[in-house]
């Protein structure tokens, strides 16, 4: 399978997994033609896309939806509130209604030769959802935009061979900055973001011996740096109650503005 990070930000995040015959994208948040370039880059196409998963309906997930809806008529997929909300929000543009596919967070489904597991994550939007892929006994998840995690998303995200995981903000960084305060509740709430502390801890609880490699994305341009995250989470790993030490896999930094090479296995 293979993980590839176009863009992942609180910019816009566009991600894409996929086999050697099979491609989806998960959200398109940023402009089409730096979809199409990003794909190109790695020797893929937009229209040979076999859809878009949909995580929710905010800007930086779906910025550039409208474009490839409208150009390539890819099937999207997204659960029944996202849909209705992507349906009321201008800036995409006219969305042919009949393009999108309802899916029901818990119940997986497929797209080509992918099983699509859609989980039900915490946070401030009308029915956001994370996606864990799976094929021929090999998977990965894109966890991104949950202000908490659970028992629930730990079980979900076991036995995976590789993850891309938000790592938004440090706290400390965040809470001393310059967003107003009600801002600043929203990405420290339940239903915000997960901070680089978080992060680790829950990487640390999903780790196992055939682990291959974490993502960190959906970094917070103003409260975070790469290197930040990437020391955070790897400490936290280190420190925390598992057998394993951060320097016992590759941790990767999804990059905001350009993609982040390929991971496949």
């Amino acid at each position: 399978m293979e993980l590839y990070s176009i863009a992942s930000g609180s910019s816009g995040n566009c991600i894409c997994v996929g086999t050697d015959s099979c491609h989806v994208l998960i959200d398109a948040g940023i402009s089409g033609k730096r979809i199409e370039n990003g794909l190109n880059a790695a020797g893929l196409k937009a229209g040979e896309m076999q859809g878009i998963l949909i995580t929710h309906e905010h800007i930086d997930h779906i910025a550039g939806l409208g474009v490839l809806a409208r150009r390539y008529g890819l099937p999207l997929y997204a659960t029944a509130g996202t849909i209705e909300a992507i349906m009321r929000i201008r800036s995409v543009g006219k969305i042919d209604r009949s393009l999108f596919h309802e899916i029901q967070p818990g119940v997986d489904f497929t797209v080509g030769e992918l099983t699509v597991g859609p989980v039900a994550v915490s946070h401030d939007a009308a029915a956001p959802v994370a996606y864990r892929l799976s094929h021929a006994g090999q998977s990965v998840a894109v966890m991104t935009d949950l202000g908490v995690y659970d028992d629930r998303i730990i079980e979900k995200l076991r036995g995976l061979d590789a993850l891309l995981l938000e790592a938004n903000h440090d706290v400390h960084m965040l809470q001393a900055g310059r967003y107003p305060y009600p801002l600043k509740q929203r990405i420290l709430g339940k239903r915000g973001h997960l901070s680089n502390e978080l992060s680790g801890r829950l990487l640390g609880e999903v780790l196992h011996d055939q682990f291959k490699a974490v993502i960190l994305g959906h970094l917070s341009e103003e409260n975070n740096y790469p290197e930040l995250a990437y020391e955070t989470v790897r400490l936290e790993v280190t420190m925390g109650e598992n057998p394993y030490k951060g320097d016992d896999f590759p941790i990767h930094v999804a990059k905001r503005e350009e993609p982040t090479p390929m991971i496949a296995f």
